[in-house]
């Protein structure tokens, strides 16, 4: 695909996808409701719309990342995006809503006479700014085919995991096994700070045994053994713990709703609905090692590090 691409929600993440949909070549569209989102997108190369019906208007493709399920419904129907679009116009969108709301969007994009994707992605703001994001993508097999070189420009990986719905159903999945998989690797050190067991000697071993897993390898939760992760930048996010709350929330509804006993997954999200409400709104969602140890009545500093 070539040609103009609308691009409607610059933030953390959306603003970095358009940006590097610039460097890939493409004329991109954008438009997003914070000012200094859409300056900041237009000084590295994102032509600013003054609406998102504008940036829409004669493009060949339009990517969306935007907060939930309501705001794309909202601007697909009400915000005239559907209507204002070219017949035919391929709607990609990026957001994690949930598995419902993106069968909707689906619906609402073929009956105006276009085609559609769900692509929610994984990586974080810093696949978004490397271009090294997975997207997991639901929808017909022609709209993959040609929604894959804009994904290509702007991530790593592309999965077709079936028809719509399927790529936020992937990324619910996902996102309940990293969620579970951080509160495990956290109870895990504070449980080695109770025994006297170092940080580092607990992450040697368990990072070439059966421990192993991407929460404590690549984003492990206490300062030291990884140079890079969060925890050496006071748990500055990343991926903010507010937004594992968000996911954890989607993949417990559905759980609900299929009769899942997904027993695990249901108090993941309970225990990161506490700690986004809380101490953790502003931090990575690794820092839910800080957690564990005040409900564990573990000494720690102002910083909520073992003292």
């Amino acid at each position: 695909m070539s040609g103009t691409i609308g691009f409607v929600g610059l933030g953390h993440m959306g603003g970095p996808m358009a940006v590097n949909l610039v460097k890939a070549g493409y004329r991109v569209v954008g438009y997003d409701l914070v000012p200094e989102l859409l300056a900041a997108a237009a000084d590295a190369g994102v032509e600013a719309a003054a609406s998102a019906v504008e940036a829409v208007a004669g493009a060949d493709a339009v990517v969306t990342m935007l907060p939930a399920g309501r705001h794309v419904l909202a601007l697909y129907r009400d915000g005239g995006l559907l209507a204002a679009a070219r017949p035919g116009t391929l709607f990609v969108d990026c957001s994690t809503i949930d598995v419902a709301d993106a069968r909707a969007a689906h619906e609402a994009a073929r009956a105006a006479g276009h085609r559609a994707l769900d692509a929610p992605v994984s990586g974080g703001v810093v696949g978004a700014e490397a271009a090294t994001l997975t997207f997991m993508a639901g929808g017909d097999a022609d709209a993959f085919a040609r929604a894959e070189p804009l994904l290509a420009a702007m991530g790593k990986k592309a999965v077709h995991c079936g028809d719509a719905g399927a790529g936020q159903a992937a990324k619910i999945c996902n996102n309940m096994i990293l969620g579970i998989s951080m509160i495990a690797v956290s109870e895990a050190f504070v449980l080695g700070e109770s025994l006297g067991l170092s940080h580092q000697a607990l992450y040697d071993v368990a990072s070439t045994a059966s421990g192993q897993c991407w929460a404590l390898t690549v984003n492990c939760p206490v300062p030291g053994p990884v140079p890079g992760s969060p925890a050496e930048r006071d748990y500055r996010p990343g991926f903010a713990a507010p937004l594992m709350a968000k996911d954890l929330g989607l993949a417990a509804n559905a759980a609900r709703a299929g009769g899942v006993d997904a027993e695990l997954g249901l108090r993941a999200a309970r225990m990161y609905a506490e700690f986004a409400e809380g101490t953790g709104a502003g931090q990575d969602f690794s820092g839910i090692v800080r957690a564990v140890r005040q409900r564990s009545g573990r000494p720690t500093d102002q910083n909520g590090t073992p003292a």
